[in-house]
Parts: C-alpha cells; sequence; structure tokens
C-alpha cells in the first residue's frame, strides 16, 4: 500500500498573475561597440614619448608642470575620446601631418612616422599642448609642446 503524501498539494486551474503591470517592452543597449573607438574612454602609452629637442618631456624640470599634466590626463580618463575631441574640438583635436610646423614633420621622419596622417593635440592650459598618435583608444604619447609650436595657429 502507497503511503499517503504529509502535505497535500492543491493546484488551482485558474493562476492569476500576482502584478497587474506589464513589464517594459523598453530596453536600454548595454552592449559597446568596441570597433567605435570614439564611444570609448582614451588610454595612454609611453613607449613613443620623446626625451629629446626639439619637443621632448625632458624640458619639464617643476613637478608642478608635471602635476598638471598627470590631472590633465586624468580628467581625459573619464571622459570618451568623442567628449575629448568632438564637443571640445576648439582645445582638443586632430591635426593633419601637412600642418605641422617643418621640425615636427623633420623630427617624425628620423622616427620613420611620417606615415602617419593625423596627430592629436590635447591641450593642458593656454599654450601647453600634448601630441600623440591615437591608435583607437589609445593615445601613443609623443611630445610635449610648451609654446604650442608643433602647430602654431595664424593670428590676423
Amino acid at each position: 500500500m502507497a503511503k499517503k503524501p504529509k502535505h497535500s498539494v492543491s493546484v488551482s486551474a485558474q493562476k492569476d498573475p500576482s502584478s497587474n503591470t506589464s513589464p517594459s517592452s523598453f530596453k536600454t543597449p548595454k552592449h559597446i561597440n568596441y570597433n567605435d573607438s570614439d564611444s570609448l574612454n582614451p588610454a595612454w602609452r609611453v613607449s613613443n614619448l620623446e626625451t629629446v629637442d626639439p619637443f621632448g618631456w625632458h624640458k619639464i624640470t617643476d613637478q608642478e608642470t608635471m602635476n598638471v599634466i598627470r590631472e590633465k590626463l586624468k580628467g581625459f580618463e573619464s571622459m570618451t575620446w568623442h567628449e575629448i575631441l568632438i564637443k571640445a574640438k576648439k582645445q582638443n583635436h586632430s591635426i593633419q601631418r601637412e600642418k605641422l610646423c617643418p621640425d615636427a614633420q623633420k623630427r617624425l621622419r628620423a622616427l620613420n612616422l611620417d606615415d602617419q596622417d593625423d596627430f592629436v593635440s590635447l591641450r593642458v592650459t593656454g599654450e601647453q599642448r600634448i601630441w600623440g598618435i591615437k591608435q583607437h583608444n589609445v593615445l601613443l604619447l609623443l611630445w610635449w609642446d610648451p609654446g604650442h609650436k608643433i602647430c602654431p595657429i595664424s593670428k590676423n
């Protein structure tokens, strides 16, 4: 003889949902398009950082300037490349190689980087600029330009 269950389970023939509202059909995409580097945060690479004249980082001799540069780069890390280069394009922008000064173009040839078409200029303060080559979301830091001489602006 079979045992009877200790608890009897009553299955209702009719099931009602416990909520009167329907779930939202609107979905927010959570996928990041890694092919679009403008939607990504920047990263920095220092392997190409120049420490020779005419635009070397060796010219930075005071801790205050290094702190300002560090804080500026740190601030950029919380932004996307779109925010840095598009929304703030008056201060930070891509520059074609042909627009660089003759000394910069000569240095690029010496470094075998004259095949690069565009370079990124990031404003630190006033005339101070950081120059690099953007590869996907990484900026290869190249030059320190404290006097805005690599790509001088013409004042008409």
